[in-house]
């Protein structure tokens, strides 16, 4: 049992050591990269509406 409770201490200590090491982004880096992320998702998510308004027109035209 012992050494199960020595690895686990030793398991969490190197987390501890790892999450040290991370470039945590500032505020403002946040923000801008949100702001990225969430332009992106908007231009995707239009084309794709577009895409998939125009196969429906198309379908229903070949199935007239």
């Amino acid at each position: 049992m012992i050494p199960y409770v020595k690895k686990i201490q030793r398991y969490v200590h190197d987390i501890k050591i790892e999450l040290k090491k991370v470039n945590w982004p500032s505020k403002r880096e946040l923000s801008v990269f949100t702001g990225v992320v969430l332009i992106a998702i908007l231009i995707i998510g239009v084309f794709f509406w577009i895409l998939d308004t125009g196969f429906t027109a198309v379908l229903r035209l070949i199935l007239q």
